[in-house]
């Protein structure tokens, strides 16, 4: 196998699981989805907790019942991208700088939305619809994923911890997050598979449903790199060679295409940028000029001087940070196991965070995409570590969800 690990090894059965192996077929696709839904009735208790127990203090008032959460935050912006489409001229503050605005989100998720919550009269039941369908897709194609990889049972215990996440609650709300991991997902799969003419298709619908197809044409490009220097070990036919050339092309066209897009209806061909500095505004000054990783240095010094750290240690964090999460795709066993190619993606993605992203509340939501990696965490043999992790998901799902939805009265607690 690429990875190292032999298929016996990588297949072995799981003698002391506490889930039996499970059948092909329409038992395995049952069985997935009682897990599934089990996990959602778990979130709504825990929203509905969140619910009685938010109070006047917060954004969403007293027991405010599940509907404000699931249109709350940033499904409002998908809403009115679904009743008003997207603004010709961009709004601006006092200061005469670009402002928050509806160009910072993609539009397939707002209008599929649209379509299915049209016969409920009702775009929130649409959104809600979307996220629940595409979360269960996710975990479809996240056992066929991991299930060469980890064995079956792991496989499964991966969709649980998947599922029961401590963002679980973003298949409960109208983002677009669980729709565009359900693309990538497919998108790796393919690559797994080498199945290139399906990603045609997943690479526009992941560029026009949130941000972070460039982190996948970096991953097409590593990838590609790989197969070169392993050609000897698995063939590399020129099909191939021209695939992964073009798709990458693709990524990267369809990555930017947002941004011309958003200069040509505008008239601003700094729009789409300026917008979405509009949000890191609140933080820190950039000087309204996007720079490739300011935005995690300055948010390691401010908020590492905000907890009374002396300057400089911000650097010096961020810069561990990225070592740290070098080491752990490097070296970990239990993530060597997923295979290259998840590894190229998860890599992939940290480069492109660690390059356009301010951390803040919201890094929690911007990890989603890692939840390849969710197989490692299932991988151990151990039944107590699995339940463990599975407890520590649940506790921490509830923490983000009492946070960002039950008080959801600080500043910094934006989902």
């Amino acid at each position: 196998m690429a990875d190292g690990v032999s298929g016996a090894e990588a297949d072995r059965p799981d003698e002391d699981a506490l889930l039996v192996r499970p059948t092909r077929g329409p038992g395995l696709v049952l069985g997935i989805a009682l897990i599934y839904l089990a996990a959602r009735l778990v979130t709504t208790g825990l929203m509905l907790l969140a619910s009685a127990m938010s109070g006047p203090d917060s954004r969403f008032g007293v027991d405010p019942g599940l509907g404000p959460f699931i249109i709350g935050w940033d499904a409002q912006w998908y809403w009115l991208i679904a009743v008003s489409g997207y603004p010709a001229q961009l709004p601006l503050t006092d200061t005469g700088a670009v402002a928050e605005n509806a160009w910072a989100f993609m539009p397939i998720y707002a209008f599929l939305s649209e379509v299915v919550g049209t016969p409920f009269g009702y775009w929130g039941a649409g959104g809600l619809l979307v996220a629940i369908a595409a979360g269960f897709g996710c975990c479809l194609v996240l056992f066929q994923m991991t299930r060469e990889r980890i064995g079956d049972t792991a496989a499964l215990w991966s969709v649980a911890l998947f599922a029961s996440a401590p963002l679980a609650a973003l298949f409960q709300v109208a983002y677009a997050e669980s729709l565009f991991v359900l693309w990538l997902l497919l998108s790796i799969w393919c690559v797994q598979r080498r199945r290139y003419a399906w990603l045609y298709l997943l690479i526009p619908l992941m560029a026009f449903t949130r941000p972070g197809v460039l982190a996948f044409a970096l991953f097409l490009g590593l990838f590609g790199l790989w197969r070169w220097f392993r050609r000897d070990a698995e063939p590399l036919r020129r099909i191939e060679i021209v695939h992964i050339l073009a798709l990458g092309a693709l990524a990267v066209a369809t990555g930017f295409a947002w941004q011309l897009i958003v200069g040509i209806v505008t008239g601003d061909p700094g729009g789409y940028l300026a917008t979405e500095l509009a949000w890191r505004r609140n933080w820190v000054e950039d000087g309204g000029v996007f720079v490739p990783f300011h935005g995690w240095f300055a948010g390691a010094e401010f908020w590492l001087r905000s907890w009374g750290a002396p300057a400089g240690v911000g650097i010096a964090a961020a810069v561990v940070l990225m070592l740290g999460a070098a080491a752990l795709l490097l070296f970990e066993p239990h993530v060597r196991r997923l295979g290259v190619e998840v590894r190229l993606w998860a890599a992939s993605y940290l480069v492109y965070l660690f390059a356009v992203f301010f951390p803040q509340s919201s890094i929690f939501r911007l990890l989603f995409p890692l939840s390849p990696l969710w197989g490692a965490v299932a991988a151990p043999r151990s039944i107590i570590w699995r339940i463990g992790a599975l407890a520590v998901c649940l506790v921490g799902q509830w923490w983000w969800i009492w946070n960002m939805y039950g008080l959801a009265n600080m500043y910094w607690q934006v989902p």
